[in-house]
């Protein structure tokens, strides 16, 4: 666990929420969906089936919290997760909210539309509204 590093593209392309107990929980800096990343400290993890069934297990539950989590806070018409990781080989889980009335539905939304990086306080209040929403879950 001591040689994870954060993806560099990840990196720039995202906010950091906190630490859940495997993963790294991200936003996207995308103000078209609310959009959520979840990044397992795991060195050189590409695929889920490479972590430790212990590992597997407490991604999935993390990505069930954030899920119901997202379905609180938004009301989504649908929520999409995905690991799809062509673009960045880390392992990582995006949690998109839907919503009919969003601008790529019902298409999936990578590569649909360049992003639209937030402005202003915009992402502080959406990652402090997920902060709050978490609580006790985030160590960080």
């Amino acid at each position: 666990m001591t040689d994870f590093q954060l993806h560099p593209q990840l990196q720039q392309d995202c906010f950091r929420i906190g630490s859940l107990a495997l993963s790294e929980l991200l936003m996207m800096n995308d103000s078209q969906y609310p959009w959520f990343i979840l990044v397992p400290r795991r060195a050189n993890i590409k695929e889920i089936h490479q972590l430790n069934a212990a590992d597997r297990q407490t991604l999935l539950n993390e990505s069930c919290l954030l899920a119901e989590t997202l379905s609180e806070q938004y009301r989504p018409d649908k929520l999409n997760i995905a690991a799809i990781g062509n673009l960045v080989p880390q392992l990582h889980l995006h949690h998109v909210v839907r919503y009919q009335t969003d601008k790529a539905w019902p298409a999936p939304i990578w590569g649909k539309f360049p992003a639209v990086p937030y402005n202003g306080d915009q992402p502080e209040q959406r990652l402090a509204r997920m902060r709050e929403a978490l609580g006790a879950w985030l160590l960080d």
